[in-house]
């Protein structure tokens, strides 16, 4: 019996592009397509097998798949808290029908057929078709994408003095920046972004942009001992907050005062590309 090729990233992955319009799909998935998942999903023996094998240790990109369902969560914590409208125990149930269907995506490769089937399938009379959909990240997407590309930057911190400069200026900003104000417009995009029904890709956003900002150096590939000894979890905390309120205040900006939107994004404008080779 041949060895199964091992999948090591999601570029490798031989259903790949299925996985990606799901994620992508995720942030746009409106309320009524919450009690169709929810109303497809039963839970079988054939179904539980299936979920056992898709997430096993050797199934492919598991931890990628864990994180999928991180965001999951995070995205509909307040409807499945009981803090919306919807009904708590139908969104629990349409989010056990998600994150089946992302497993099924993710372990395709190592399911049968019949398996791949049954595990997929809630998803699958929900969505029959994989609309390409990009996300909606508001009139000023290119800006945003550009500030998210930017963060991985401030990682090589350990090395890198311009990086490290940048880092500084931003706790400068965080520690003694107007907090009043920010939180104010914070709280101000947040609001629009409820009336607007962009609140899910707000929290899928702020997701994305932590684990950006958070990521080891892309250089060393490992935490700086040096690093972590010099900077509190305050600090990370502050500069972690202020980085994600400009790009929420992106996000938002065209529903959003120019005042508030200024207070969210301008402590962070030195980060752009463009912008940091203007400086010099």
């Amino acid at each position: 019996m041949s060895r199964r090729r091992v999948i090591e990233s999601l570029d490798a992955h031989p259903n790949r592009l299925e996985i990606l319009a799901m994620i992508a799909r995720l942030p746009h998935i409106a309320d009524s397509d919450l009690s169709t998942l929810a109303a497809q999903w039963v839970n079988t023996g054939v179904v539980a097998d299936a979920r056992d094998r898709a997430l096993a240790p050797d199934s492919p990109l598991v931890v990628d798949v864990l994180s999928a369902f991180d965001a999951i969560e995070a995205l509909w914590e307040d409807d499945a808290n009981g803090n919306t409208e919807l009904e708590a125990d139908m969104v629990d149930t349409a989010l056990k029908a998600m994150r089946d269907g992302i497993a099924a995506a993710y372990a395709k490769p190592v399911l049968s057929r019949s398996a791949y089937a049954e595990l997929v399938r809630p998803w699958r009379m929900t969505f029959p078709v994989d609309d390409r959909i990009e996300p909606d990240l508001g009139d000023r997407a290119g800006e945003v994408k550009r500030l998210l590309t930017s963060f991985p930057w401030l990682a090589t911190r350990c090395h890198d003095a311009e990086a490290a400069a940048g880092w500084e200026r931003l706790c400068v900003e965080a520690f003694f920046g107007d907090v009043d104000l920010r939180r104010t417009a914070r709280e101000e995009a947040w609001n629009a972004a409820v009336l607007t029904g962009r609140r899910r890709m707000w929290s899928l956003l702020r997701r994305s942009a932590a684990i950006e900002l958070l990521r080891p150096c892309p250089v060393c590939r490992r935490p700086d001992p040096a690093r972590a000894a010099r900077e509190t979890d305050t600090e990370i905390t502050r500069v972690l907050t202020l980085c994600l309120d400009a790009a929420c205040g992106l996000l938002m900006a065209d529903a959003i005062s120019t005042d508030m939107l200024d207070a969210l994004h301008s402590p962070v404008t030195g980060l752009i590309p463009e912008q940091r080779r203007a400086a010099h």
